[in-house]
């Protein structure tokens, strides 16, 4: 599906040129001139990714990443911003407040499609690592803390799902029991290695028809295979 790209600039010439080139790369692309039309918008729609001024006529860009960071709808929306060549302590503040790239003016308008090009292949990459499918059958969602076989969704532990989420992630590697212990609990771990049989085992009752998937490689540790 092509991405849409929402512009918000005070400068016509210089909104008209990045919208010009955007296109061109096959992306649509809604323009604003200042920050409340922006925010009105939101209201309506959700874009795929910002170009964000720090100046603009009526609301501080800042302002507005602050504002989109802490809404959960657009928290994760992200976020190119655009300063002027001096502004380096609102640049550094920008990418505090989680902006996921910045361009200074002037700027070449192919270098400002590059880095729209390259954050959207980030974020793309984060959301595969975000949701796991294995098997046909089982579904993990990192970020939500869900999984789901068969579509059903199973109740697990904290500790049980993130068993099972290094498992995944890793697909085929084989961790020992001191590895697991490890990083379910560092250095504060104060319990036997066994303690992860226990887990494993509660965890495979859960999943049922996709309990097959995790294997127990005698005598080492455990991995998930499908």
């Amino acid at each position: 599906m092509t991405k849409k790209i929402a512009i918000i600039d005070d400068e016509p010439d210089l909104v008209e040129l990045v919208e010009l080139h955007l296109k061109r790369a096959g992306f649509q692309t809604e323009t604003f001139l200042d920050g409340q039309t922006f925010l009105r918008y939101l209201d309506r729609q959700r874009p795929d990714l910002v170009i964000l001024d720090l100046i603009l006529p009526d609301v501080d860009g800042i302002e507005i990443c602050k504002y989109l960071r802490s809404n959960k709808e657009f928290a994760s929306l992200p976020i190119i911003m655009l300063t002027a060549k001096g502004d380096e302590t609102d640049r550094i503040v920008g990418l505090e407040l989680g902006a996921d790239d910045y361009i200074t003016k002037p700027f070449s308008v192919k270098e400002l499609v590059a880095r729209v090009k390259a954050v959207l292949r980030r974020l793309e990459a984060q959301l595969k690592i975000q949701r796991l499918e294995i098997g046909g059958k089982l579904a993990i969602d990192l970020e939500n803390y869900e999984v789901l076989v068969d579509g059903k969704k199973i109740e697990l532990t904290s500790t049980e799902f993130k068993i099972l989420g290094l498992l995944a992630k890793n697909k085929g590697r084989i961790f020992t029991r001191d590895q697991i212990l490890d990083y379910l609990w560092g250095q504060e771990k104060a319990v036997v290695d066994r303690t992860i049989d226990v887990h494993i085992r509660n965890l495979r009752e859960k999943l049922g028809k996709a309990a097959a998937i995790i294997k127990n490689i005698r005598g080492v540790g455990y991995k998930i295979e499908e």
